[in-house]
């Protein structure tokens, strides 16, 4: 099977490959004779298409348009997985992008001639780019924390990734463990349908009714690019955002339902056990625990710091131990307004580094 030779490869049709590849374009680059991008899902919709139906469009953490489509008002009662799923279909077609799918990217390589980034899929087919960006965000990298006896609870696990409906756990006792927005979203729904739920917590749930405003934004991404930065992993959102103070959650609060019961100490067959003694019965244990990056098909450009983080430039989009590879939906851009603007600055860091190398190329000095 031969090597398709490209100057872009994008990994990842969430809103941070849409946006790279859509200013890809913009700025002179041909679809399918200039880039692909290669998405592992069926159809359109990046992570968004695996969300729970519950999960409707008011519910959802706003979602910022795209370049060049805003996204209209949808029935706020709508599923956000069909809203963006729809979105993101006509975006594609709109502009006529380049996708190739399903395609599960297995690994990344230097080619021995260093000329560029080998792409390798699970089936064998590969593709050769100048230079890659990688929008694989974090949906398929749930993270599930050890505790002590987690393998000997004999009820049912799930994480967050997993969730398909609350009515599924009416009448059940369920541990809810997380302190982010999900775990209160999922709190409120199984409460909603009968079920008993305990929520724990490592540390007490950061509520704040700090405006969610652009100065918000701008200092939250200043906080998470610090880290970045640095080679550090990113913090995880309710770390790096708090949780807002809704009229929503205020009721939680009041009823009950959203109150910590504090940190968990261990798993037991039958349920678990938290920090301060508290023995729990448990039919359910769910994991609303985040997510990490998905970088898992990088390792073999070995751009991890030994944190475990990747050191970004100070673009926020370039790594620092490979220059021909530029990282969205990543830290501070995890965010779907961060992802659109991280695609914008990784197609013009991706796109001047092509123009440095034909520079090199035509005055002779390339070096192989």
């Amino acid at each position: 099977m031969g090597v398709e030779a490209l100057k872009a490869i994008v990994i990842g049709a969430g809103q941070a490959g849409l946006s790279a590849a859509y200013w890809l374009q913009r700025r002179g680059l041909v679809p399918w004779q200039d880039f692909v991008v290669l998405d592992a899902n069926v159809g359109p919709g990046g992570a968004w298409r695996h969300r729970w139906d519950s999960l409707t469009f008011d519910s959802a953490h706003h979602l910022h348009s795209l370049p060049g489509l805003p996204l209209e008002a949808p029935d706020p009662r709508e599923p956000a997985s069909a809203v963006v799923s729809r979105y993101y279909g006509e975006y594609e077609r709109r502009f006529g992008l380049p996708l190739v799918r399903p395609v599960q990217v297995a690994s990344v390589e230097r080619t021995d001639d260093g000329g560029g980034l080998l792409v390798r899929a699970a089936d064998a087919r590969s593709w050769l780019g100048e230079t890659v960006i990688s929008a694989t965000g974090t949906w398929d990298s749930p993270y599930w924390p050890h505790y002590p006896g987690r393998e000997t609870f004999r009820g049912r696990q799930l994480h967050t990734h997993d969730f398909v409906a609350a009515e599924e756990f009416a009448g059940k006792r369920v541990l809810v463990v997380g302190g982010g927005t999900s775990a209160l979203q999922f709190l409120l729904q199984l409460d909603a349908v009968g079920a008993h739920t305990v929520w724990t917590t490592r540390r007490p749930p950061q509520w704040t009714e700090v405006p969610f405003d652009a100065e918000w934004g701008t200092d939250v991404e200043r906080r998470v690019n610090e880290r970045t930065r640095a080679g550090l992993p990113p913090l995880s959102v309710s770390a790096a955002t708090g949780l807002p103070l809704t009229a929503q959650y205020l009721a939680g609060i009041r009823s009950g339902v959203l109150v910590s019961r504090g940190p968990l100490a261990r798993i037991t067959p039958a349920g678990a056990v938290l920090t301060d003694g508290t023995e729990l019965e448990l039919d359910v244990i769910l994991w609303a625990t985040g997510f990490r990056a998905s970088l898992g098909h990088l390792a073999p450009l070995h751009v991890r710091e030994p944190g475990g983080g990747v050191l970004m430039a100070p673009d926020g989009v370039s790594v620092v131990r490979e220059p021909r590879l530029f990282l969205v939906g990543y830290g501070a851009s995890a965010s779907t307004v961060g992802a659109t603007r991280a695609g914008r600055s990784a197609a013009i860091a991706a796109t001047r580094t092509l123009r440095r190398a034909a520079e090199r190329e035509e005055s002779g000095a390339v070096v192989r």
